[in-house]
């Protein structure tokens, strides 16, 4: 398992990093650039704690955009000590920095500090006066001359004031990379150019989700063999959901960190809202979820219904036991564990389990196997033939239910999809089937056919009486 940093093609763009003190418009120009809204923006000092990268096109030219977290005063070992940290390893390999002060505020002691760190980093600097929306405004960012790094570009990100400049400026000011290829015209392909069709597959998509403090962040670090994310004691550090890329031994893998889920009636704060919904939205775009539990607490009912969520959305899932190193009676805790789950998680029995240590890194190399595992199973198809003699076996063994004092007539099964596995049952009055005959149905497949763990879907199909009358 290695990081992908080296030979990801995408880290061969030029790096472009969005630097400042908190709550100056940073991750406002960032989505701006990026096209969408891709940062949690909220009008609270703080709220990016760690790096948010994308790629984006400026000028025809492609770039890697980082967006870092406010640039404070503050101990080593404090929160906003380690916020700087990632901050200054950004800039550090930064190909153009974007220093963003705020031009309503005029140039504060701050903004002269870390100016003047910037001018020893030795990097281009390019000042964006922000928040200078009107004649006021852009007067106002004259004041940035006194920073020492060459004129400012007044803008108003919130506005979208001054961004075709600042494009321009950046496109002028990076190195030499790859540039966005044209798109052929309508008319060129209705006159016989074809579009190519083929394209290299895309990494799988990972995310990370479980309660606050289960250790993601941590375990998103070892994975990469990095300090990519902030991590330390304090609960729920992680604020937006953060993508990262990194490659195992067979391909590369879109990683998302996201923020810790609590029970929905503990969640006060708008910002919370907004983490919890990012954190959703990365579940959802998934197609592997690692859920994360402290294995010295057990499974909690929250981890059950974030489980629950998964399923729901036919997403496959491991289950990670973080902090296995601190458990002491470990048989018991697994079979615990596993108890909870088959009992509270019928739906997904045979879920895979993997226990490590996110802090000493014992058994975090067993992880990435058991997804592409998950993976493969939740992409598994089985024959249409082998499929119905499963079925026949099954029907006369366990014949169908008698409802309203008539037999179901079950005639056939297909497998309709994967991802996850979808299958659709025909026959007469399929509709009222009992739930317990479903389950019965579900659990064989999933025993027949080497289904653990996945979701699995079963559709049913009645046949139409042609004389009964329409409504």
């Amino acid at each position: 398992m290695t990081s992908s940093f080296p030979s990801d093609p995408g880290h061969d763009l030029p790096v472009v990093v969005i630097a400042g003190r908190p709550n100056v418009g940073k991750s406002t120009i960032f989505n701006r650039l990026v096209g969408r809204r891709q940062a949690l923006v909220a009008d609270t000092p703080g709220v990016t704690r760690d790096r948010k990268e994308s790629e984006t096109t400026v000028r025809g030219r492609r770039i890697r955009l980082i967006d870092t977290a406010g640039l404070e005063e503050a101990a080593p070992d404090t929160l906003f000590g380690r916020m700087r940290a990632s901050s200054e390893s950004a800039v550090a390999m930064a190909d153009l920095v974007l220093f963003c002060i705020d031009a309503r505020a005029g140039i504060t002691p701050a903004d002269e500090h870390f100016a003047a760190w910037l001018r020893r980093q030795g990097r281009p600097v390019l000042v964006l006066a922000n928040k200078a929306e009107g004649r006021q405004g852009a007067a106002a960012a004259m004041e940035a001359f006194s920073l020492g790094l060459g004129a400012p570009l007044a803008i108003s990100a919130e506005h979208g004031e001054g961004l075709a400049d600042l494009m321009g400026e950046i496109a002028d000011r990076i190195p030499d990379g790859p540039t966005q290829p044209r798109r052929p015209s309508r008319r060129e392909r209705a006159e016989g150019e074809e579009e190519d069709d083929t394209r290299p597959p895309g990494p799988l998509r990972l995310a990370i989700v479980g309660r606050p403090n289960a250790g993601k962040s941590t375990l998103l670090n070892r994975l990469l063999g990095e300090e990519r994310m902030i991590t330390g004691p304090e609960p729920g550090l992680t604020r937006d959901s953060v993508s990262v890329m990194l490659h195992d031994d067979e391909g590369p893998i879109q990683l998302v960190d996201t923020a810790g889920l609590r029970r929905k009636a503990r969640i006060d704060e708008t910002l919370e809202k907004m983490s919890v919904s990012a954190s959703i939205e990365a579940l959802k775009m998934a197609e592997v979820v690692i859920l994360a539990l402290d294995a010295t607490l057990g499974v909690h009912e929250q981890d059950l219904q974030i489980a629950r969520l998964i399923e729901r959305e036919g997403r496959c899932c491991v289950l990670a036991l973080n902090k296995w190193d601190a458990v002491e009676d470990r048989n018991a805790t697994r079979q615990a564990i596993r108890d909870r789950i088959e009992t509270s998680l019928s739906q997904m029995k045979g879920i895979p389990v993997v226990a490590f240590s996110a802090l000493t890194v014992a058994g975090v190399n067993k992880l990435l196997p058991t997804v592409r595992h998950a993976y493969e199973v939740w992409n598994r198809r089985v024959p249409t033939g082998e499929l119905n003699r499963w079925f026949e076996m099954m029907v006369s063994r366990h014949p169908p239910p008698l409802v309203q004092g008539r037999r179901l007539k079950l005639r056939y099964i297909t497998q309709a999809k994967s991802r996850p596995p979808t299958f659709i049952l025909f026959g007469t009055r399929t509709e009222q089937m009992p739930e317990d005959y479903q389950r019965y149905l579900v659990n064989g497949l999933r025993e027949a056919f080497d289904l653990p763990g996945t979701p699995i879907r079963l559709l049913l199909r009645g046949s139409q009486n042609p004389y009964a009358p329409t409504k």
